[in-house]
């Protein structure tokens, strides 16, 4: 396996420009706390303490950045606002068929992680996907 190296760039736009969203983490996940970046999909890091979420956040969108520019993809603009997801309280109910709710059961046991969390990557995935195929 090789590993390339990335030239690390000036961002177009100041971390503090892109909304930033920060949750604690289960004890099954680690406990601490995630940092997102609900612009910049796929972005995200941990820690301890939310300091240390922001600090990591901080080193993950510089990564995060230079990535998508050395791939010749374009940086999105931070478009979300503080005020704007203010009301979101970040959790929510959702009912699902029994069959489904079971294969994601059976693979979060699989990948040693929480349901939420599969779940959670799941539709950061999904949402990932979609902005960069332009939907």
């Amino acid at each position: 396996m090789s590993v390339k190296k990335v030239k690390a760039i000036k961002p177009p736009y100041k971390f503090e420009e892109y909304m930033h969203e920060i949750t604690p983490l289960p004890k099954e996940d680690g406990d601490g706390f995630l940092i997102t970046f609900p612009d910049l999909p796929g972005c995200m890091a941990d820690g301890e303490t939310i300091e240390e979420a922001i600090t990591n956040g901080r080193d993950a969108f510089a990564a995060w950045i230079s990535a998508v520019v050395d791939m010749g993809r374009p940086v999105p603009k931070p478009t979300a606002k503080p005020v704007e997801l203010i009301e979101a309280s970040g959790k929510f109910v959702a009912r699902l068929p029994k069959s489904l709710h079971a294969r994601l059961a059976a693979r979060a046991k699989q990948e040693g992680v929480s349901l939420n969390t599969l779940v959670l990557a799941l539709i950061a995935e999904g949402l990932g996907h979609r902005e960069v195929c332009g939907h």
